[in-house]
């Protein structure tokens, strides 16, 4: 038996086995962290007009709005509704009208499909000059347009 050709397995050390095992680990971990990014980063739509930061400001004031009672809710819905309209203009969607640009946005993103109910609440307030709301609605509306705003990934 030639000697050369053969190693002894107590003299093999397993510690570059280790070493390029946990380095291939943190490679994969790595590429996924990456990929994870870049998806979220591919996935933001372009905005024409306003930028992320001035709609996140603009949303702490409508936030602020809200809680100065019964009016502040009325114009704080309509803020809320001024801003949707204004992101989705920001993303190019196509339409004459806040309704119309819902329309074709809830097609992408079918989750804006709650929003409708908090659009209508406004086209009453605009609309009606009797119109009452409750707290309670007020807060379920301007938490509605919060949601599509984030489903939008503008806010």
């Amino acid at each position: 038996m030639d000697e050369t050709l053969y190693t002894d397995p107590s003299t093999v050390s397993i510690w570059p086995y280790v070493i390029y095992g946990v380095l291939a680990v943190i490679a994969v971990i790595a590429l996924f962290v990456f990929l994870y990014w870049l998806k979220k980063r591919l996935m933001r739509p372009e905005l024409v007009g306003m930028t992320r930061e001035q709609i996140a400001a603009r949303w702490i004031e409508i936030r602020k709005t809200s809680q100065m009672g019964l009016m502040g809710a009325k114009l704080a819905i309509v803020e809320a509704d001024t801003l949707l309209d204004s992101g989705l203009k920001s993303m190019m969607m196509p339409g004459e009208t806040l309704g119309e640009r819902l329309k074709v946005a809830c097609y992408k993103y079918p989750k804006l499909q709650n929003v409708w109910w908090a659009h209508k609440l406004r086209n009453s307030i605009a609309h009606e000059s009797t119109f009452q709301i409750s707290t309670r609605e007020a807060s379920r509306a301007i938490d509605e347009f919060e949601k599509a705003l984030k489903i939008l990934n503008v806010l």
